[in-house]
């Protein structure tokens, strides 16, 4: 009886793995199996064709970056932070402080701007002075009708929380009732277009009802509370044109892969298995 029950289970456990990993279909002799269609749709909640139709542009996308041998190292991940830092208008370390309070685990962002480099040594090969490099008219249209994207309040009430104890700011973004003895408590009506673009940065993308991430001002540990935001104030366009520029061309970027992709498909060697 046991022999019978083990044969059962090692005849099931080969039927589900070959059900894992059965081949779904072939993109130019890659396998896309149909566990991972299944866990696409899973993770996007998305149906089946938008599944397949996904991992399609991936591996057609994979087999690009292997043809013209793009890869992405510390260097180029670090020149890109540089620009993300000097798009708004910040130095390095202060933008990699901030990052490291939304990512607790820095890889993780490292990663995605890898990606990102990739991607963009990808579309400069595939280009090859095929995309329009956006002029200081394409900028300023870009402006015009996204102001909303370049704005910010006016004033912002804040609780300021600050000490030398990074710890103790910890403790009080967990628990906002505990405060610690050497933790000092300051209501402000900030300005915003009288600060920095380091704590404007971290203003604008602080909800209301939340903590900025901690940061450093005059040898001691900061945290903001943001209690209201009040009016709105356009940000003028020399103080956000390296942004509005690389927005600009992330777009234009965005459309050329995907009507590359279209065509990709057309002529690639797609065999549907089951």
């Amino acid at each position: 009886m046991y022999k019978i029950f083990l044969t059962f289970l090692l005849c099931t456990s080969i039927s589900i793995a070959g059900v894992i990993n059965g081949v779904a279909l072939t993109v130019n002799d890659d396998p896309i199996t149909l566990y991972d269609v299944d866990q696409l749709m899973v993770e996007r909640n998305i149906d089946k064709n938008q599944a397949v139709s996904l991992l399609v542009d991936k591996i057609l996308y994979d087999q690009l970056l292997q043809k013209n041998n793009i890869t992405a190292d510390i260097f180029d991940v670090n020149a890109h932070i540089e620009k993300l830092a000097k798009s708004n208008n910040m130095d390095v370390f202060a933008f990699k402080s901030i990052v490291r309070q939304k990512y607790p685990d820095y890889s993780v962002f490292e990663a995605e701007t890898k990606n990102v480099v990739t991607r963009q040594k990808l579309i400069k090969k595939l280009v090859q002075g095929q995309l329009k490099i956006a002029s200081q008219e394409d900028l300023q249209l870009h402006y015009e009708n996204n102001k909303k994207n370049y704005s910010t309040a006016k004033t912002v009430e804040v609780v300021q929380y600050l000490t030398n104890k990074k710890s103790s700011l910890l403790a009080v973004i967990k628990s906002p009732l505990l405060m610690p003895q050497d933790v000092q408590r300051n209501p402000l009506t900030l300005e915003v277009k009288q600060l920095d673009p380091q704590m404007q940065y971290l203003l604008n993308n602080t909800q209301q009802n939340s903590f900025t991430p901690i940061f450093t001002s005059n040898k001691m540990y900061n945290t903001l509370f943001i209690i209201k935001k009040e009016g709105i104030d356009t940000l003028d366009f020399e103080v956000v044109k390296n942004k509005v520029f690389n927005e600009v061309m992330a777009l234009r970027e965005k459309k050329y892969l995907k009507d590359f992709f279209e065509k990709q498909k057309l002529t690639a060697d797609i065999k549907i298995i089951r």
